[in-house]
């Protein structure tokens, strides 16, 4: 089934930036967390109002967010620029809408990707030094540091059980495989030129890479760590996203400006969504304009809860589009500046809405 590129509304901002009465479905009562790379800061958005209900600054030029496994915390990677490269992460206090704290990981610089995967574990690329980090948010220190040996470790996925990580590789086109308890790499896959996006299976038994220079979707089985398919997809693949189902798949093309969903288990394309808002006013200036010229750039991608709804980031147009994960169909838009791109979802709604929290001491 492809769906049509229907455009849809884009609502102004209210009072106490409640940026829509957003969708014709009901949302699951959940609070969506949107990275603003160049807003160095983190925003709380209730999808079901539209309500900003809070801003915590952040480093500079934040990029990821994952939530811890009670859903009480969220750790950011501060990535940085060129100019400035990032060397920390900041835990949020998701109830109270605060950083708690920042965690320096230098020498290791850009972090990126992460992954709380553990009550006292988080996961983290380091593209500066070619690693990924394994980090205790607690004691605010590095547990363990293990070489991937590869070009842009960007992206990081942990396997149900936490016994193993998956690092992709943008620069040297491989996604490497590493045994946590062990803390040591295991093997280097060959998934394809641009290998960044990933995401895992439900149950761990595959892996879905998104090889963007290439034009494909690798398919790895994680018992064998053999490719058993790859399913081409041209428009710089960069993210993927798994139903909690493990039945669809779904994938933001940035340069197309395309939401792609693939049914799993027929590893066959079911649909298609133009990802169609307008540019921001200062796009075409960004750093990252380059990787697609002309396009939002819909990067960050996200499935509530609930299964239902899904949501992406499109970081030239300053927006965070909400879709039904059914059909694709647009179902509202938040703006939110900054170039948005990483998000998360927590249960909580923070204690003190609709102000901006200073960053921790």
């Amino acid at each position: 089934m492809n769906t049509s590129h229907a455009r849809f509304p884009r609502f102004a901002p209210l009072t106490c930036l409640a940026f829509l009465l957003a969708s014709a479905a009901p949302v699951a009562a959940e609070t969506l967390l949107v990275v603003r790379k160049t807003g160095d800061a983190i925003d709380f958005v209730d999808p079901g109002s539209g309500l900003a209900l809070a801003t915590v600054p952040l480093g500079h030029a934040p990029h990821e967010v994952a939530v811890s496994p009670d859903g009480r915390r969220a750790v950011v990677s501060n990535y940085g620029s060129r100019e400035r490269p990032g060397t920390t992460l900041s835990v949020i206090d998701l109830a109270e809408a605060r950083e708690e704290r920042r965690i320096d990981l230098a020498p290791h610089g850009r972090p990126h990707g992460v992954h709380w995967y553990a009550p006292d574990r988080v996961a983290v690329t380091t593209e500066g030094s070619r690693h990924l980090l394994l980090v205790d948010p607690w004691a605010g220190r590095i547990v363990a540091a293990i070489e991937t040996g590869q070009d842009v470790s960007h992206m990081v996925a942990v396997a149900p059980g936490s016994e193993r990580a998956y690092v992709t590789n943008i620069g040297s086109g491989t996604t490497t495989v590493l045994d946590l308890a062990a803390g040591r790499k295991l093997r280097d896959v060959a998934t394809g030129g641009g290998s960044e996006a990933l995401a895992l299976t439900p149950d761990g038994r595959e892996l879905w890479v998104a090889a963007r220079a290439d034009g494909h979707i690798a398919i790895v089985d994680t018992g064998t760590l053999e490719i058993v398919a790859r399913l081409p997809l041209d428009g710089v693949p960069i993210r993927i996203a798994m139903s909690p189902d493990g039945r669809t798949a779904w994938v933001t093309c940035a340069a197309t400006a395309e939401l792609v969903a693939f049914d799993v288990a027929a590893r066959k394309e079911t649909a298609r969504q133009r990802v169609d808002v307008p540019l921001a006013p200062d796009a075409g200036g960004r750093p990252f304009a380059k990787l697609a010229p002309g396009s939002p750039l819909p990067v960050g991608l996200l499935v509530s809860t609930d299964g239902r709804s899904l949501y992406v980031a499109a970081t030239q147009g300053d927006v965070v589009v909400r879709y039904d994960a059914a059909t694709l169909a647009p179902l509202g838009s938040v703006p939110v500046d900054g170039e948005p791109d990483g998000l998360g979802v927590t249960q909580l709604m923070p204690r003190a809405p609709c102000h901006a929290c200073a960053p921790a001491p």
